[in-house]
């Protein structure tokens, strides 16, 4: 990371801040508040200059935007978030000059890439394309107190530190998962996590839409999928099934913030939900009850049968329909009740259909035990001690073409606990405190595999304890803005010691949003 300190007069203070990252805020005399250090982001920004004077938002202050339709809804977003902590009108507008001005017109910054330049007279945000001026004003909102979450007026004053960051992320896919199979949860929920996501610059959303104890999607086809095999969850109860308008919603407002949503139905095992559902997609034509445990391995689409093609051919062809993003995951993983045989003839047949209907294949690491389809994604799971074969077999797919996307369990699964004493979560892959989560690098990660074939990372939330919103924030915080940095930030900024400090200053935001979150003894957490 690139810095200088500049010592700087305002009013009669001289103000020199002794950060442990090194780097000086600017401070208002008025209220004797220190403005967010530029460096003091989540994730890592790749490069930072900081100087000159700090720009204070004050009733003034407007909202300058490119005369665009796109431009524009990033600008209405930042004065969304703005207004109600502030209590200023912050117009959104295409004239004057000073303020906040979001513009377009450097492509070298890539698709996500921006530009954040601030000085007495302003801040400005340039970037390529509209999602680079998205990234660039979520760390706007990192560069301003806490308190500008609030949805109430508080005091200020508004400052942002001057000088310029630029910043471009390592990786192309940055994504969490959410299982909304094993416990159902609302749209609101949903779009809450987004929300949470957006902050740290995930931009993709892997909805596991069915496994054996649900089935979440409305498939007019197969109308029974939805009715039947999403009446229950894990441990009983009403659970439920998003229509095919509300998942449009979930998809919109993730695109709003720039996600891409990555459904998956996982085929050929984790389809008890979908085999209850219809008799005839079973082997020996009997349906099967209903399933709340957690056991898995134990269901199996029946790979020789006509109509289980002309099912994934339906459910695929509905979902590609509802879903603008180009990846559409098949899952693959615990196929324990299928043969190999009849896994590579499942997935030799189920592939093509994906790129059929205009996608592009995501599954588990198993995929590579079959032949991935050209242009696919394998999803690795496996452990830090996972058998040497098994590693060799999904780099040799890497080596073939395969891109990778990393979320090893015992580094990145949410739903592991973060001590035995954790109240929630699972342990089989072994506990994961904020530091695991955090310390390794998605590039050297998987020896052999090509540097090219890692296209991201991914944090997994899988729910089989997971019931609340509050379990959701308590489980995902603070070990996702984590991951968001592996995902996001050049290697060379990798560094625990100080990243535990810049993610203990995410505290006091999780309070204004009201994210319950882990208060790890790892990090030197304010006021603890």
């Amino acid at each position: 990371m690139r810095q200088h300190r500049t010592p700087r007069l305002l009013g009669t203070l001289l103000l020199v801040a002794a950060a442990s990252i090194s780097v000086v805020g600017a401070t208002s005399s008025a209220a004797g508040r220190t403005a967010v250090p530029l460096g003091r982001v989540v994730p890592a920004p790749a490069s930072v200059d900081e100087g000159g004077s700090p720009y204070g938002i004050t009733r003034d202050t407007r909202i300058r935007v490119d005369d665009s339709r796109e431009v524009r809804r990033v600008g209405a977003y930042l004065a969304g978030v703005l207004r109600p902590s502030t209590g200023y009108r912050l117009p959104v507008t295409d004239r004057g000059t000073g303020g906040i001005r979001l513009r377009l017109g450097d492509r070298t910054l890539g698709d996500e890439g921006y530009r954040l330049d601030s000085g007495r007279n302003g801040v400005t945000i340039t970037a390529g394309k509209s999602a680079g001026l998205f990234h660039g004003v979520q760390t706007l909102r990192q560069l301003l107190p806490a308190a500008v979450e609030r949805d109430s007026v508080q005091p200020g004053p508004w400052l942002v530190a001057g000088g310029t960051i630029e910043d471009t992320p390592r990786y192309g896919y940055r994504g969490a998962m959410l299982d909304v199979s094993r416990h159902f949860f609302t749209v609101a929920q949903v779009e809450r996590y987004i929300d949470e996501l957006a902050l740290y610059k995930i931009n993709k959303l892997h909805l596991h839409l069915s496994d054996d104890q649900g089935w979440r999607i409305a498939v007019d086809s197969w109308p029974r999928l939805a009715t039947h095999g999403g009446s229950t969850e894990v441990g009983g109860g009403p659970a439920g099934f998003y229509t095919k308008d509300q998942y449009r919603q979930i998809v919109r407002y993730a695109s709003e913030r720039y996600l891409d949503v990555v459904p998956e139905i996982d085929m050929p095992g984790h389809t008890n939900a979908a085999l209850a559902s219809y008799a005839r997609l079973n082997c020996d034509g009997t349906a099967p009850p209903l399933y709340t445990g957690t056991e898995v391995g134990f269901s199996s689409l029946c790979v020789g049968k006509p109509v289980t093609y002309d099912f994934v051919d339906d459910v695929i062809r509905e979902l590609a329909a509802l879903t603008p993003g180009k990846y559409l995951h098949i899952g693959g993983d615990e196929a324990h009740s299928t043969s190999h045989a009849d896994y590579v003839t499942f997935m030799d047949k189920v592939q093509p259909l994906v790129a059929k209907y205009g996608k592009k294949v995501m599954g588990w690491h198993q995929l590579t035990g079959a032949t991935p389809a050209k242009g696919a994604l394998a999803q690795y799971w496996g452990l830090d001690d996972t058998d040497a074969a098994e590693k060799e077999q999904v780099v040799r797919a890497a080596r073939n073409g395969t891109g990778l996307v990393l979320s090893p369990a015992d580094r990145v699964y949410l739903d592991m606990k973060y001590t035995e004493d954790t109240p929630l979560g699972q342990d089989w892959a072994g506990l994961v405190e904020v530091r695991r989560a955090y310390d390794w690098d998605p590039g050297t990660y998987l020896p052999g595999a090509p540097a090219s074939a890692i296209r991201g990372v991914e944090a997994p939330l899988w729910t089989e304890t997971i019931v609340t919103g509050a379990d959701i924030d308590y489980m995902a915080f603070p070990r996702l803005p984590g991951v968001a940095e592996l995902g996001w930030s050049p290697a060379s900024t990798h560094d625990w010691d100080t990243y535990k400090v810049r993610l203990a200053a995410q505290g006091p935001r999780w309070d204004a949003l009201g994210i319950g979150y882990y208060k790890s003894p790892q990090v030197p957490w304010p006021g603890v």
